[in-house]
Parts: C-alpha cells; structure tokens; sequence
C-alpha cells in the first residue's frame, strides 16, 4: 500500500520552510560592493560580495516581514568604507526599531591588526559575540600618505606641473617628502571628524559616555576577556553557540522575540541540538542578499499594468571617457558613455518615475565628468527628478557629477569635496642620463613635445598649462556656486581642493542631507509623487541582453557596463594609480582606508 503521508512530506516541509521563522544572515568578511557585476566572470570572482543595495533593502524588508525574527552578522577586520558601514547601521537601527533582534558575532574584530571601523558597525547590533581566542582592535582612526619625494630625487626623477590650489594635494606624494602644512590640515580635520563619528557611535550602542570611548581607544587593542570586562562585547561565544542559542529562541512555538539568552561560552563537544536546520519547528537561516533576490523575483512577475518604479543607477571608480569597464588594477572605472546612455535611458523610459544616482568616485576626467553632469541635469529637466547618493568617496570628479541633480545627499562619514584640479607630467631627463639614454626629436611646433617626459615645460608651455588649470578650475567652482546656490566667495573658502567628510560637507552647504541612501530614496519619491514606490537597480537584464547590441546610444542596451580594460590601456592606468596626472584630472589626492 502507497504510504501517502510519505510522499506528502516533501510537500510538508516546503510549506514548513515557506512559512516557518526565518533568521537573516549577513557575512561581511567578504566586504560590500556597490555594483553588481555584469559579466560571468564578474559574477564568479563576486560571488561572495554581497551587494550594498541587497543588505540594505534586505534588512529594511526582512523588519516588516512577520516570518523574519532575527538578524545575525559576522563582522570581522574586512575594510569597509565608513559611509558603507553607516548605511548598514542605519538599516539595523531601523530592523531594532520593529522589535527584532539583531546579532553580531566575530572571529576577531581585527586579528593582530586595526579592527575600530568593524567593530563600531558592530555596536549597531544589540548584542555582540567573540570569539574567545580573538580581539578587538579599537584603536582608533588613522589615515596616512606614502611620500615618494626624496625617492624620486635619488632616481633623477622630478614632478612638473600645478595645482588650483594649495589643498589639491595629490602630486605631494612624489614632490615632498613630508606633509605641507594645508595637507595636514585636510588629514587632521578628516580623522577628528571621522573620529567624533566612530565615538559617537559606539557611546550610543554600547551604553558609555564619549570621554569612556575615546578613554578605550587609549587603551586598545583588547584581549578577549579585556574587551568582555571593558563592556566592549556582550559575550565569549563560539559560531555554534551563537546560531544555537538564537534558533532556541526564535523557533517556531518558541515564543520568545529578543534577549541575549544563551548559556555562557564553553567548550562542548556533540552537536547543538538548536543548530539543525531541519529539525522540525527550528528557524531557517537565510542570506540577507538571497532573501531580498527571491522578494525582487517575486515583484518582477509579470502584471497587467507595469507599476512606476525609482531607478537606482549606480557609477563607481575613476571617471574616464567611454565606456565603463573594469580593471584588474583598480577596479571598476565609470565611463562616460555607459553613465550618461543609463541616464538617457532612464529619462525615455515611462515606468521610471525618478531617479538615485549612487556615486562612489574619487573622480577622474574634467571632461568625462561634465558629460555626466549634463545628463544629470538633462534629466532632471525632462521632469524625471535626479537624487545623487554619495558613497565612500565622491569627491573632485565624484563631487562634479552629482551638481545636475536635485538634491545631494552623503552619509556624514563620506569623503567629498577636493573642489580642485591639478596637472603635470614627470620629468625623467636626469633617470634617463643616468642610464645612459638619450631621447632626441623633430618637433613640428614649439608645443609639439611639450607633454614629453623627457624634459620640462618652457615658459609659454607654462603659460598653456596655468590658463588649462585656471580654465577648469573656474568652470568646476562656477557649477559648484549655480548648482548649490553660493556665492563665489563661499565656493572659494570650501573649494581650493579641500577634502571635506560629509558631516562637514553638509554643514557648508555641499550637500543637502546626510541620510544616506534611505535619504535619496524619500527625497526621490516625494518628488516623484511616488510614495513607496519601489527601487530598482537601472538597467537590469539577463546575459543574452549583454550580448544584444544597442540600437542606439539611447538605448538601455548602452548602458551595461563592457568587460575588462583592454591591455594596451594598463599601463596609462597604472601611470594613474601612481599619481601622474593625465590631462586635467579633478581626482582625489589620496586613496584613503580607514580601518
């Protein structure tokens, strides 16, 4: 006889899992991006990445959502962007807010290293766990540059070129070999305010007083059981304990929705009777990124009427001409192209109701940047309102992009600003005597040769490169004043290529809010007349889409990003990375990780 309750129990347990308690679970160790890769091989090198947008949205759903019951986080030394961080605390604050719990454990906050900026992502969670063989290395903010002066001294090496002004601090590294007195200032003024930020943050998470924080720091890093004495952390606790003690209470019947429960840390041998994922009536772990994925696919079923949606467009890493493309020395890279055919795309489309443009660019080209710009702008007067978000690092180029928009909004730990520009070349004439090369040429005008390496400008070479810098650097300050409303004595006192945090930024008018990207998305709507209206990633497609070629520039086609840099283009790029200026860039002056 056919045992029908046996082939019904597949059935069973898929409604179980379908209905039963979920824990979200979010793995940091891998970092967080904030562009989804677009190609295969994209895709497998990123595949533990989790996308910024995915934990965001994810945690923000999973508060609403009856089913999920708990939030637990590993969190290890892994750098993360600041502003990064500060999105993710916002959107556990808001999962606490809905009466859940949220969890954070780790290996070590930090292992033998510098460990301040994950472990004050940690104390947005209720309750931290350690590991008992790990640390936490609260030792405060540090930010350094690398000077190459004395280096390129030796070499026969020398700089040429200039700055608009003494802030735009970028060709330092290979022109001094200390700190000038404006670059110090930029860099303390950076570290005081990130570090009012990190305090401020863990003061409030952790119960303590500003003066108690900044006294720890002090001390740091800590021990296990120095950081368990020191109230840093709740407990010592093993990943198995941990996921056993949270599956006991949020289990179906359990009844329970918070506390840190639990046993103490011991060592035990056998398995956690709570950690069995099938065990009937126990919660299921799921990723934040898999569970906000299955609610996206959900959403994208097909209606009769397809619904107005907010796009979210997002453009990361040095801005260049053409397309977007990605290098296995730098990164990303946003093309003009790619950027402003999304933006084009966007505006044609009828279901687009507004826009998030999510910048992350420590800048790049002055031109490549005024591109996108202008399609800003473009698109916010084709009546589909533009809300830049800034990441990490919008600044120089980064900053120039957003002033199209409607409204500019930061996180206060975003690096922004650099209003600035510089340029100039190497000089290699006594590197290349040294080595018994010489370089001779047939110039067909007096200015033929005068980006050659091989010697330094002439005096109306000079003249051409101080009316460029002067050139842009008006341009740059003109659409800083118009777009944010200032006069050009108050661009003046924050320009000069200073580099501001977003709490700075937005207390001299640079930026209109510091809500991250919840922000934008508020801003976006009630501009849209759109309230909750859904976010989307803008364009999407599938891989025979990458394949399809673009009708047009117009088309959303355009607007993926292209594969790798090609080979012939790393070298110029490298020549980029090392600080040699191409141009007139408006790029950042250091590569900062704060940590």
């Amino acid at each position: 006889m056919v045992d029908v309750a046996k082939l019904l129990e597949p059935v069973s347990q898929y409604r179980r899992r379908r209905s039963g308690p979920l824990i979200l679970e979010l793995d940091l160790t891998g970092g967080l991006a904030e562009e989804a890769p677009v190609t295969p091989l994209g895709e497998v090198v990123a595949r533990r990445r989790q996308q910024l947008l995915d934990v965001v949205e994810g945690i923000r759903r999973g508060a609403q959502d009856p089913r999920v019951k708990a939030l637990v986080a590993r969190i290890d030394g892994q750098a993360l962007g600041v502003a990064k961080v500060q999105e993710v605390r916002a959107a556990v604050a808001a999962f606490r807010a809905a009466g859940k719990e949220a969890v954070a454990w780790s290996e070590s906050f930090g292992e033998l290293g510098p460990g301040t900026v994950s472990y004050y992502l940690a104390t947005a969670f209720d309750h931290i766990a350690l590991v008992p063989t790990g640390s936490v290395g609260l030792t405060g903010v540090s930010l350094g540059q690398t000077f190459y002066g004395g280096a390129a001294e030796r070499l026969g090496v020398r700089f040429e070129g200039g700055a608009r002004h003494e802030y735009k601090t970028a060709p330092n590294r290979f022109t001094e070999r200390s700190f000038t007195e404006p670059h110090r200032e930029v860099v303390e003024r950076i570290v005081h305010s990130l570090t009012d930020q990190v305090v401020e943050g863990i003061a409030e998470g952790r119960g303590l007083t500003a003066d108690r924080v900044r006294e720890l720091i002090e001390r740091g890093p800590f021990l296990a059981a120095e950081a368990l004495e020191a109230g840093l952390v709740d407990r010592l606790a093993y990943r198995d304990e941990v996921y056993g003690d949270l599956r006991r209470r949020h289990g179906a019947g359990s009844g329970g929705s918070g506390g840190s429960g639990g046993s103490a840390a011991s060592e035990r041998g056998g398995a956690d009777p709570g950690s069995s994922p099938g065990g009937d009536g126990g919660a299921r772990l799921l990723y934040v990124g898999r569970y906000r994925h299955r609610a996206a696919v959900a959403e994208r079923v097909p209606a009769a009427r397809p619904a107005p949606y907010i796009a979210l467009i997002t453009a990361t890493g040095m801005i260049t001409s053409g397309r977007s493309r990605r290098s296995p020395l730098s990164g990303a890279t946003m093309g003009a192209d790619t950027v402003a055919a999304a933006l084009r795309a966007a505006r044609r489309d009828p279901h687009v109701r507004a826009v998030v443009f999510r910048v992350d660019s420590p800048g790049g080209s002055a031109v490549a940047s005024d591109l996108i710009r202008r399609e800003v702008r473009l698109t916010s007067e084709a009546g589909t309102p533009v809300v830049a978000s800034m990441g990490d690092v919008a600044g120089s180029g980064g900053y120039y992009v957003t002033l199209g928009a409607d409204a500019v909004v930061a996180r206060p730990g975003t690096i922004t600003g650099s209003i600035g520009v510089y340029s100039g070349k190497p000089v290699l004439t006594g590197l290349l005597e040294r080595l018994g090369i010489a370089v001779e040429r047939v110039d067909g005008g007096p200015h033929a040769a005068m980006f050659g390496t091989d010697r330094g400008f002439s005096e109306s070479e000079w003249e051409r490169v101080n009316a460029l810098l002067d050139d842009v650097y008006a341009d740059f300050t003109g659409k800083v004043a118009a777009a944010r409303g200032l006069t050009p004595e108050q661009v003046d006192r924050v320009a000069r290529g200073r580099v501001w945090t977003g709490r700075d930024a937005f207390e001299h008018g640079l930026v209109d809010d510091l809500g991250g990207l919840p922000a934008a998305v508020r801003i976006a709507r009630e501009k849209a007349g759109l309230p909750g209206g859904r976010l989307r990633a803008f364009p999407t497609g599938g891989a025979w889409d990458r394949l399809v070629p673009a009708d047009s520039s117009e088309d959303r086609a355009a607007a993926p990003r292209s594969g790798l840099v090609p080979a012939h283009g790393l070298l110029g790029e490298l020549a980029v990375l090392a600080g040699w200026p191409q141009g007139a860039p408006l790029v950042m002056p250091e590569r900062w990780e704060v940590r």
